[in-house]
């Protein structure tokens, strides 16, 4: 059985990797407009998840450069579950998030980790959101969480067993000249 899962009715467009144990649901979108994205490990991107990366205009990191004259990667963090229907084009987001159905977060906001962002939330403006917040309710109200975020492991098994019983599956195309380090 394959660890990492990538639905054939995904979306995916621009320089992606998905690290092992990913699982992409079908009708999920990942655009990498402004650089490679790079997914961490056993993250979930569920059904009409948006994930982009486009660095503003106006922001400080437009046109930023690595070391090596590329563009600078989005680097997303382990155990991440975007659930269905959101939308996050954040810069920088930790690992063990929960981004829960129909929010929203924006390229100005930091994502630290062990974060959940409450059931349509939106979170704009710059801020940065410091380990284990919760952001809930219609107001955005924060608070930080008592206990850390556990992993979605069962949740990432059963997805394994059953999504390609009812889902076509991509294949692989790895390219060991383009290997980068795992997340």
């Amino acid at each position: 059985m394959p660890r990492s899962m990538v639905c054939e009715d995904s979306n995916l467009r621009g320089d992606i990797t998905i690290s092992s144990g990913c699982v992409i649901h079908p009708c999920s979108t990942i655009i990498a407009e402004s650089g490679p994205i790079v997914l961490g490990e056993n993250c979930i991107v569920e059904e009409y998840a948006t994930l982009r990366y486009r660095i503003p205009e106006n922001h400080p990191d437009h046109g930023t450069l690595t070391e090596e004259g590329t563009a600078k990667p989005l680097v997303i963090g382990p155990d991440n579950v975007f659930e269905v229907g959101c939308t996050v084009e954040a810069l920088a987001i930790g690992e063990r998030n929960v981004f829960e159905c129909k929010s929203y977060v924006s390229a100005d906001v930091t994502v630290g980790s062990g974060c959940v962002i409450g059931a349509g939330c939106r979170l704009v403006g710059k801020q940065t959101l410091a380990d284990k917040t919760i952001v809930y309710e219609g107001q955005c109200m924060q608070r930080e969480a008592m206990d850390k975020q556990k992993t979605q492991m069962i949740q990432l098994d059963y997805l394994r067993k059953i999504l390609p019983n009812y889902h076509h599956l991509r294949k692989a195309n790895y390219d060991p000249k383009k290997a980068r380090a795992q997340v």
